[in-house]
């Protein structure tokens, strides 16, 4: 019984360590909060690819606009659509922290060296942006997001028009 116990308790161990290992890594669903106001201000995408970490805007939340496009940036990204644009590129992990990659500010079409890290016991995500030197800069605060609450209007309808399609192939099909 004794070995029973102590079997169930170094997995159970492991199971933790492994879950809050996966919960420490940045990739998922992050709802950025400005800095400024205080107000939560989109839902992105954080990924790795190439162990470079990268990131796209998938939602707007109460934008000033319909569709807002990036009219301050330049090059290929100039008057692009914000959702869905990446804005997040380049950054090589080291110790935990995230660093040496750029990232966009569409409100002013700035772009800004990036340090990104992990925090919270993988809650939080510290994104910060400068010139030059990492102290010199702003920072954001940014909050996981389950991936149960990522639903966006276009997902939803996406899914229930997938949904409509296969009741009327199943209706057809039928007769």
């Amino acid at each position: 019984m004794k070995r029973f116990l102590a079997l169930t308790a170094l997995t159970f161990g492991l199971i933790s360590q492994s879950a809050m290992a996966d919960n420490m890594s940045p990739e998922g669903t992050w709802k950025t909060i400005d800095d400024e106001t205080g107000k939560a201000k989109s839902l992105v995408q954080i990924w790795i690819e190439n162990n470079e970490l990268n990131g796209k805007i998938i939602e707007l939340i109460e934008p000033d606009e319909a569709n807002p496009k990036c009219t301050e940036c330049e090059g290929d990204k100039k008057d692009q659509p914000i959702l869905g644009m990446q804005f997040i590129w380049g950054l090589t992990e080291s110790d935990g922290v995230w660093d040496d990659g750029e990232i966009l500010d569409p409100a002013t079409g700035s772009v800004y060296s990036s340090k990104i890290e992990v925090t919270d016991g993988g809650e939080k995500l510290d994104v910060r942006g400068y010139i030059g030197f990492a102290f010199a800069g702003r920072s954001q605060v940014w909050q996981r997001v389950s991936p149960t609450v990522t639903a966006t209007p276009v997902a939803e309808q996406a899914a229930s028009e997938t949904a409509a399609e296969q009741t009327i192939a199943t209706d057809t099909s039928a007769q």
